[in-house]
């Protein structure tokens, strides 16, 4: 079974070095909207671990399925009972960091307001940025839908091993959809990462074009 151990792609966090002297700039007002999207998103961020655990957890109750008789089916109900809570608690933190990542895109959406106002040369690499999160964010629907079904599938997987009468060939066909879709998760995984990497560059650009003055966090 193929699980989303992998690491995925967070935004980088800036401090303002030197604020600006006079009154706040359309750059400034950005960068304030800016890091307080990252902000909001450190929820998603702190769903990755417990997911990965989760994971980790299932794959070996899946290991000790497989190895028991028919038999042993007393057993076999135990494991798929707590196997489809953690999937459960993989569902509640999914939701939970879907929200962190619409709430961070939300307050991100703030900063186009004053877009408008910039230089030429800044608004350039403004709409850039916007372009490289508005991606991301697509990206990112895509990985959860795709980790969403993926649940699914280790639902019925799980399921099905409480089949009196389950076959071979109903089981091989499940762990093939099983694999299938975390393949998919991993796809989509590696892109929304890719597209993370983009928009951190071009938020790091504008910051530089804008001349806002920052250090990483």
């Amino acid at each position: 079974m193929y699980k989303r151990i992998i690491e995925i792609g967070i935004m980088i966090s800036f401090v303002l070095v030197l604020a600006a002297c006079s009154g706040e700039s359309a750059a400034d007002n950005m960068y304030e909207h800016l890091e307080k999207s990252v902000e909001l998103e450190q929820t998603f961020a702190e769903q990755q671990a417990p997911l990965v655990e989760l994971e980790t957890s299932e794959k070996e109750i899946y290991e000790q399925v497989i190895e028991l008789d028919v038999d042993e089916m007393d057993q076999v109900e135990g494991l798929v009972n707590e196997a489809i809570e953690m999937i459960d608690e993989r569902a509640s933190l999914l939701k939970t960091e879907k929200e962190s990542i619409e709430e961070a895109k939300s307050e991100f959406d703030n900063i186009e307001s004053y877009i408008d106002e910039l230089e030429d040369e800044e608004k350039a690499a403004a709409e850039k940025m916007v372009t490289a999160m508005n991606e991301r964010y697509e990206a990112y629907q895509a990985l959860h839908s795709a980790y969403e079904k993926s649940i699914k599938a280790d639902r019925t997987l799980y399921e099905l091993f409480l089949k009196e009468d389950l076959t071979e060939e109903e089981l091989t066909e499940q762990v093939d959809k099983v694999n299938a879709q975390y393949q998919e998760v991993t796809q989509h995984n590696q892109a929304f990462n890719e597209h993370t990497d983009t928009y951190n560059e071009a938020k790091r650009s504008f910051y530089e074009t804008a001349d806002i003055k920052v250090s990483y966090e």
